[in-house]
């Protein structure tokens, strides 16, 4: 008996020598490969040699992916698989709990809910490779605390199941991949080494912070963003790279899930310090300061019991707001500065600089934290809101030639001043700041917002910033926070006018207005859906960005970062007994798909799309593979618009057009029979044309007007879009049957001297 207790010690012994020799081998095979995705079919036929196994799947989880993937596996039939976090897999069960598991029968199901409640095992992966499965070992792939994949075994080749010993060795297995997928996927062992690496922070200021954390009891993350005036991005990314998912920071226009907090206490969540950010009971994402503590993880799932999980990490000051706690606030531009004044200090302070310094050094000693920069910067956010304004430029020049700062207004860009040069990245620095982008970085194009209020009035701007060979440009777009524009305001034909106001009393279809970013789609939108607000009608919209408010409306900014979609807030409305919906964009083949299944079941839906023409929109539809009799079905129509400058009603002055000036005119109109009946005698004609007065800035023009072209679905029409007409036919069709092109529109508004020939050309192909 001792003997053969003896010799199987002996055995197992020499049997794990065997392996670490092994496993050795391959680890060093792995850590001289470029990546992991490159060395294993190297390594794969030993790794299961080792495990004894039929097949292995090594999934991963990068911090830019939704769900755990497997892009590693061995056999050819199955491309790639996707999970969600989730105990209703194996491998989400392993991933949200990183709890390891050994099953003797994947298909045994009470042997599965002894494991978890939800657990299954998808048969769908067998039965489309027609591979069985029998046993599995699942461990989770880590580098330090920190989950970055999992490594699942398949079937033992003897046809038994797993040992202790083989989940001791995937254990191991797993450790050596861990390794590798830690230079992989760049990450960090500590929640700041990415900060500290780049020398962001020190570590003496590092621990000085953490100390003071544990006095004040603060955490960490929101004291490097307070005391060492840090952008929350650039304190999300060394966190997003310890912890291997993305960074959410909060924003105040986020609206958490009300539904799921129905058995949620408010004190819990706060000391737990997690929340749900977006989602329902099929899907939700998390929030939490702590990714790596898994047992919180596994705590929330019991919690909320929905079907998959998505996690953010975030400061816990941030979470703690999203809560309700704590506030954000915007700083005021000073009243008594006017920018000639504030340019004027620049130059001052430019010119004293330049006495004592080279330029480099006076550009240095500029810093965005200058009183005259910050002032500079309100001062420019508020003249530009005051003088309507859509966008602001703020464009470096070369050498000591000053920046350019231009204002686009009514479409047109118009400089309003200039910058020294030895300010401009103090200024480009300090909207930076105000807009949450980290200052440190001036290789990349980065995006961000600024939300501050003037004397009660909220102005908010989208921000890009652009590194130019000149060094970072700026452009800020104005978002037209206000109310609606009434109908009527819109200038459209009586025809027009006549027929929008009659598709948009219909119960149910889908009503597309479509043209060029800036070209006045959403002012329209709700312009139309201002018309139909009656207390009668539920009406939805989910917008990025909302910039009209309209009462009794329901409005929703979406979140694209959290997995809230055009598409999503589509679904999410029709569980929410709409009458009318309103979708920001039809800018891929789900939102588009859902919005015509909505139409069909009885709701009315108004959408945009970024085409040149009403006949185009309808093929770019159908190219997304919508079906054409369920869209010709569910269409109502299609106007087509852009926004043409109209000349300033001041100083425009009248002329006869010369005969030569007319024929171009009518050239361009093309129906000879209707330009007749509009024009009467060609030479009684009277056109307007620009002057210039000191109302309109000198430039003759003063606001902007839509023309428009509007596709009818006739029945006609709708047989002709159900057998995928062209657009050639499908405009054919439609000028038979009434439509003005946008070029004759625009011509019958400058026949009524709202606008010349010179501004249709710049909107339009004609001319």
């Amino acid at each position: 008996m001792a003997t053969a207790q003896t010799q199987m010690t002996n055995e197992q012994l020499q049997q794990n020598l065997e392996f670490q020799s092994r496993l050795n081998a391959v680890m060093k095979t792995i850590h001289e490969a470029e990546s992991f995705v490159k060395v294993l079919p190297i390594v794969e036929k030993e790794m299961l040699d080792m495990m004894q196994a039929e097949r292995l799947t090594v999934y991963q989880r990068g911090r830019h992916e939704r769900e755990i993937v497997s892009k590693y596996k061995t056999g050819k039939d199955i491309k790639e698989i996707r999970l969600p976090l989730s105990p209703a897999s194996i491998a989400g069960f392993v991933a949200m709990s990183q709890k390891p598991v050994k099953i003797d029968n994947v298909y045994d199901k009470k042997s599965l809910a002894s494991i978890h409640a939800q657990l299954r095992f998808d048969q769908s992966f067998d039965q489309r490779s027609g591979f069985r499965t029998r046993s599995v070992i699942c461990v989770p792939i880590k580098f330090k605390e920190t989950l970055l994949g999992l490594l699942q075994i398949m079937n033992r080749l003897d046809g038994g199941t797993f040992t202790d010993q083989d989940l001791k060795n995937a254990h191991e297995l797993a450790a050596v991949i861990g390794q590798k997928f830690q230079y992989d996927f760049q990450a960090t062992q500590g929640p700041f080494d990415y900060l500290l690496h780049r020398k962001i922070i020190t570590k003496e200021q590092l621990e000085e912070l953490k100390k003071k954390g544990k006095a004040e009891n603060k955490s960490v993350a929101y004291l490097i963003v307070t005391d060492m005036k840090l952008s929350p991005e650039e304190v999300g990314e060394s966190l997003e790279r310890y912890y291997q998912v993305p960074f959410l920071k909060f924003s105040p226009e986020v609206e958490i899930p009300r539904q799921l907090f129905k058995n949620l206490n408010i004190s819990y969540l706060k000391s737990s310090r997690w929340v749900p950010v977006a989602g329902n009971e099929d899907k939700v994402i998390i929030l939490i300061d702590d990714p790596n503590d898994f047992n919180r993880i596994m705590e929330v799932q019991q919690v909320l019991n929905c079907q998959s999980y998505e996690f953010r990490v975030g400061i816990r000051e941030d979470i703690l707001a999203f809560l309700g706690e704590g506030s954000t606030s915007v700083q005021e531009a000073s009243d008594d500065a006017n920018i000639s004044d504030l340019i004027g200090r620049l130059a001052d302070e430019d010119d004293e600089v330049k006495a004592e310094e080279n330029v480099s050094d006076a550009i240095a000693s500029a810093t965005e934290s200058d009183s005259t920069v910050i002032q500079l910067v309100n001062k420019l956010i508020v003249d530009a809101s005051a003088m309507n304004a859509s966008d602001i430029h703020v464009e470096p020049s070369k050498g000591k030639t000053p920046a350019v700062v231009r204002f686009r207004i009514d479409g047109a860009c118009r400089e309003v001043f200039k910058i020294p040069a030895s300010h401009i990245r103090a200024v480009i620095a300090r909207i930076k700041i105000m807009s949450r982008l980290d200052i440190a970085e001036r290789r990349k194009p980065q995006d961000g917002k600024i939300a501050a209020k003037y004397k009660g009035k909220t102005i908010e701007l989208r921000v890009a910033t652009i590194p130019t060979v000149n060094g970072e440009s700026a452009v800020l777009r104005v978002l037209a926070a206000g109310d609606a524009l009434p109908f009527e305001y819109l200038n459209l034909s009586e025809r027009n006018a006549e027929e929008t106001q009659r598709l948009v009393q219909r119960p149910h279809g889908i009503f597309l207005v479509v043209g060029p970013t800036g070209s006045g789609k959403t002012t329209t939108l709700h312009a139309i859906l201002g018309h139909i607000n009656e207390p009668d009608r539920k009406i939805w919209t989910a917008e990025d960005p909302v910039e009209i408010t309209q009462a009794g409306l329901q409005q929703v900014q979406t979140q694209a970062q959290i997995g809230f979609t055009f598409a999503a807030a589509l679904r999410a409305f029709l569980r929410a007994d709409p009458d009318v919906i309103l979708i920001g964009e039809m800018r891929d083949q789900e939102t588009s798909h859902i919005g015509v299944e909505a139409s069909l079941t009885g709701h009315l839906v108004f959408s945009t799309l970024h085409t040149n023409s009403a006949p185009e929109t309808i093929t770019r539809l159908l190219g997304l593979e919508l079906d054409p009799i369920d869209f010709a079905d569910a269409l109502l129509g299609v106007l087509a618009q852009r926004l043409m400058r109209t000349l300033c009603k001041d100083c425009k002055e009248p002329y006869t057009p010369t005969e030569e000036e007319f024929q171009h005119i009518a050239h361009a109109y093309g129906n000879d029979e209707r330009l007749n009946v509009l024009v009467g005698d060609p030479s009684k004609l009277q056109l307007y044309k620009a002057k210039g007065c000191s109302k309109c800035g000198n430039t003759g023009y003063k606001g902007r007007t839509g023309i428009h072209e509007l596709l009818v679905a006739t029945p006609e029409m709708k047989k002709t879009i159900a057998r995928s007409a062209t657009i050639a036919e499908i405009r054919e069709l439609a000028m038979q049957q009434g439509m003005t092109t946008l070029a004759q529109d625009g011509i019958e508004k400058i026949l009524k001297g709202q606008a010349d020939f010179n501004q249709l050309r710049k909107v339009t192909a004609e001319g």
